[in-house]
């Protein structure tokens, strides 16, 4: 007879003989629950299985996979089902207002179907943009043992005998947003070890979903929480992977709302000031060189990348397998795997990621160095005004925007858009006119991981909350330097009061629906953007 294995006070065994127990007790004896079913440790398969993007397709095999898994190790696996956003379709309405928005709807979500009948754990299938930095910020709120399972990139298309992705059709990629946020996760400890970069389909995944489904009933016993795992420092060698491998700009609002969800005390935006002159960048994975994602997971992946940062981290973090990371990177070959470079001889000395402030953005704003022009460490020109890519796309199509200016994209951020509306289609279009090393973008709003070009993200505080973003006027000299780590509006102090005191008061565009909600209640992307009565 299997010997059953002490488990900790289970707060899924409520209470025998009270109302709520008996009634949960009814509802899970008629789904075919055994009296020793409902003792084990209950388990939430969060799967944000939909049909409307090819980001999804292959969830529901993964899931079957972790709940097999979780049976075959002592636990329950209940699979909930919550709001699916996909950047490329939730884009379509509203220029992409309902992209950032639905990051934090998921949050809620996950808190309505996990805390509410009180689970014991979760395994979190992420796949998309806004899915792996959502199952994050929903693991630090509710601090419940947790396993992030990066669901993985997809497999290319052919075009004319050539290898073509979505990222292709977008620009030319690699290192977007889902798949930076998935080496986050694993750089943090949230991730199984090794487990990103991934092929979506393969035995890779499979195999992955079968550890995760084992692990989280092992975390539940050992009682490992997120919070546990989700310290300064497990940010500060998130943050050195993120400057190493030039990931996404997106990755410091997720990073910055995750803790903020938890009440970790870091701000990662320093992170990246006191970093980046020590992390260099040690594979130009697309659009920040010629290598894909795939060649990053044949050179061993995050875990890799960690070990050739090895002396920059702080190893006595832990991850989810209740180890600290110096445990897991002595197995890891000293030598990197090509393209993988080293701290000694890297692809470049980096910094990739950097935050510029000045009287343009006091709060900061966030430059891609990795993909600015080569050679350009300064750009300064008359700003040409815009209240929204629209409108800079009919200028861009008219003939409105020329060599040396730099455009201004603004009134798109977190409160203005509402929900960080896209700058990224005018972005790709700009690189398409030929214009992407003759002019600078400077926005407020929603920039993809794939932009490249001199531009400037993220700027705070955003116009809508009176940043001097909204002070700007077409005609007025923008100054972008890298090498002060400045972004400057070169008008004259008298002038800039004059129009901070002449400024109107914002006021609320959407009065209905999620939208409204969120307009309402958003933080500044400076704490990630999160949801605040």
């Amino acid at each position: 007879m299997k010997e059953r294995r002490k488990l900790p006070e289970l707060r899924s065994n409520l209470e025998p003989g009270t109302t709520a127990w008996a009634v949960r007790r009814a509802q899970w004896k008629a789904l075919g629950l055994s009296d020793e079913d409902l003792l084990k440790p209950k388990i939430a398969v969060v799967n944000t299985s939909s049909e409307l993007s090819i980001c999804f397709s292959h969830l529901d095999d993964i899931s079957v996979i972790v709940k097999q898994a979780i049976r075959e190790a002592g636990g329950v696996a209940f699979e909930v089902r919550t709001v699916a956003p996909s950047d490329f379709v939730t884009c379509a309405a509203r220029a992409g207002r309902y992209i950032l928005p639905s990051r934090d709807l998921l949050v809620n979500d996950i808190e309505v179907s996990v805390e509410g009948p009180l689970l014991d754990g979760m395994v979190c299938l992420s796949s998309c943009d806004k899915t792996t930095p959502a199952h994050l910020m929903a693991a630090a709120r509710l601090n419940i043992p947790t396993v992030i399972v990066p669901c993985g990139y997809q497999g290319c298309g052919e075009f004319e005998g050539e290898p073509i992705d979505v990222e292709d059709v977008f620009e030319s990629a690699g290192m977007g947003t889902a798949n930076s946020m998935h080496v986050m996760a694993e750089a943090l400890g949230m991730a199984p070890p090794g487990s990103t970069p991934i092929a979506a389909i393969g035995p890779r995944m499979d195999a992955l979903a079968a550890d995760a489904g084992a692990r989280i009933v092992r975390m539940i016993e050992q009682d490992i929480r997120p919070l546990s795992i989700l310290t300064p420092e497990a940010f500060a060698n998130a943050m050195a992977v993120a400057l190493a491998l030039s990931t996404s700009i997106n990755v410091l609002r997720h990073l910055q709302a995750v803790a903020e969800e938890g009440a970790v005390d870091v701000n990662v935006y320093d992170l990246i000031d006191r970093l980046g002159p020590r992390v260099p960048v040690l594979c130009a994975v697309k659009p920040n060189g010629p290598k894909s994602i795939i060649d990053l997971e044949n050179a061993g992946g995050t875990a890799a990348v960690l070990k050739q940062l090895e002396s920059v981290l702080n190893t006595r973090a832990k991850t989810i397998s209740g180890e600290p990371m110096a445990d897991l990177l002595a197995v890891i070959p000293e030598a990197p795997v090509m393209p993988l470079a080293s701290l000694e001889a890297p692809v470049s000395p980096g910094p990739s990621l950097m935050i510029l402030r000045g009287s343009l953005a006091p709060d900061g704003s966030i430059v891609k160095v990795g993909a600015a022009p080569a050679r350009s460490d300064a750009f300064r020109g008359p700003a040409n005004v815009y209240e929204s890519q629209e409108e800079a796309l009919d200028a861009l199509s008219n003939g409105g925007i020329e060599a040396g200016q730099v455009v201004i994209l603004r009134g798109l951020g977190s409160r203005g858009g509402p929900g960080v509306a896209s700058a990224s289609w005018f972005v790709a279009a700009m690189q398409g006119a030929g214009l992407g090393d003759k002019i600078a973008v400077v926005t407020d709003g929603q920039l993809s991981g794939l932009n490249r070009g001199f531009v400037v993200g993220q700027v705070m505080p955003e116009a809508a909350r009176g940043g001097p973003l909204a002070l700007v006027q077409t005609g007025d000299p923008i100054v972008i330097d890298l090498a002060s780590r400045r972004i400057d509006l070169a008008i004259d102090g008298a002038t800039f009061e004059a129009r901070r005191a002449a400024l109107p008061d914002f006021e609320m565009t959407e009065t209905k629906g999620w939208l409204g909600i969120y307009q309402r209640l958003v933080q500044p992307l400076a704490r990630g953007g999160v949801l605040r009565p």
